[in-house]
């Protein structure tokens, strides 16, 4: 029955009064759809402690006063921070959907993830064409912004090219001999890469190695036997391995029960994230970085992020019993660029809730400190980030009954990242000109 006088009337105006409620609740609150891995291989030391360290400091920004000084303020520019989280497991074609399922069904204001770089090549396109502003926390191939140009994707963390060439000047800097050396890495496109990258690296600091033998075993493979008996009957002075997740602790064990680790020198491109399933079981005298100042190497660097990096330690181990990787600092440092960009906007369109647009231009070229040091917008015209890097060696220390990092050396932005305009690749085969190294 069609209602009509005063009862129509009061209809009307309480659905007007539910929609400005609505609009004013949007208004005062910000939501992020947060991807990444909570099943598979790559969800125990990789996506839970990414996803973790995300809603501790979600929850440490919306109290306002938690964290220290410029991000002692309530959310993003007061507005209340909420999150939906998706499983990035199930490859890139489920990805691209759950994608769009976030921009036009949930709403979200932001997107903000990824770990695989296979998702992470495939994603971007579909931003660009739904206009969503969309944050990479992680994915380490260079291709995402050397082979494609976005508008509305920004990368926060710095690509996996200055894993490799940071492992190299750390061989140099420890007068490491290198005869001869071999790789282990996962067959899809950051495997390969960090391999590429490690190879044109070693060319140029170390001209004289000879490579004896380049393995790829499948993304998952847990099993490596054929592998490391390649490695023991090649006898490589060195081992390098840009492997991740379950499939770089099955290497480990595996490799350990063998003794590679005891004739060959074992370097991991970005290890540390292992550290805290393995404990003892994780040799010492791995060389081991952790794509950014991360971890063990940015708990042991004093200077003026100190406050801010023992802060976050601190809460994460009270909440969660063990010690952030570089997970969690990698997803410290896009909330805090987030948060960043998010108050420009509105500090630049009088403090209204900026759209993607406007998230755009202020996320372009921008610098923020994080736990993991200074972050700046400085490639592929101001939406990818470069970082300085540590690379350090493993230590059981029996006494504490922990892993520490010894003989830590730190590398500025400049020194391991190309500069704008140049490819990584061809960066590195020119022998890094231009590097601003200490």
């Amino acid at each position: 029955m069609k209602k009509t006088g005063i009862y129509g009337a009061l209809s009307a105006v309480g659905l007007a009064a539910g929609l400005a409620g609505s609009a004013a609740a949007q208004e005062d609150t910000f939501k992020i759809g947060i991807i990444t891995f909570l099943s598979g291989q790559a969800a125990e030391s990789f996506g839970v402690p990414a996803l973790n360290g995300g809603k501790l400091l979600i929850d440490m920004m919306n109290k306002g006063d938690a964290l220290p000084a410029p991000y002692n303020t309530k959310g993003f520019g007061g507005m209340n921070i909420e999150y939906v989280v998706v499983d990035e497991a199930g490859g890139a074609t489920k990805q691209v959907q759950e994608f769009r399922n976030l921009v036009q069904r949930e709403e979200v204001d932001a997107v903000l993830g990824y770990v695989s770089s296979g998702d992470c090549l495939a994603v971007p396109p579909v931003a660009d064409e739904l206009k969503a502003f969309t944050i990479l926390y992680d994915c380490g191939t260079p291709r995402v912004f050397e082979d494609g140009k976005f508008e509305y994707v920004f990368r926060t963390a710095a690509h996996a090219t200055m894993d490799n060439i940071s492992l190299a000047r750390y061989l140099k800097s420890r007068n490491f001999d290198v005869p001869t050396y071999a790789g282990l890495n996962q067959d899809y496109a950051f495997g390969q890469d960090s391999w590429a990258d490690f190879t044109a690296s070693m060319t140029q600091i170390y001209p004289d190695a000879v490579i004896k033998t380049a393995l790829f075993p499948k993304f998952g493979a847990g099993q490596y036997g054929t592998e490391i008996s390649a490695l023991l009957r090649e006898k490589p002075a060195l081992v390098h391995s840009s492997n991740w997740g379950g499939d770089l602790q099955g290497f480990l064990i595996q490799a350990t029960a063998r003794g590679l680790d005891k004739r060959s020198q074992l370097v991991l491109s970005a290890g540390d994230h292992v550290i805290p399933q393995l404990q003892d079981k994780m040799p010492d005298g791995i060389f081991l970085g952790a794509r950014g100042v991360n971890g063990l190497a940015a708990y042991a660097r004093g200077g003026e992020l100190k406050e801010l990096t023992d802060t976050m330690w601190d809460a994460y181990e009270a909440e969660y019993g063990v010690f952030p990787v570089q997970a969690p600092f990698r997803m410290w440092q896009a909330l805090f660029g987030l948060k960043t960009a998010v108050e420009k906007a509105m500090a630049d369109n009088g403090g209204k809730k900026p759209n993607d647009e406007e998230l755009v231009a202020a996320m372009k070229g921008l610098e923020w400190d994080a736990p993991s040091g200074h972050i700046e917008m400085a490639l592929a015209d101001g939406h990818q980030a470069i970082q300085p890097n540590a690379i350090g060696t493993t230590k059981w220390n029996a006494d504490a009954g922990k892993m520490e990092l010894v003989d830590v050396e730190y590398y500025a932005a400049r020194c391991v990242n190309p500069p704008e305009g140049t490819k990584a690749a061809d960066w590195i085969a020119q022998g890094f000109p231009g590097a601003e190294c200490d």
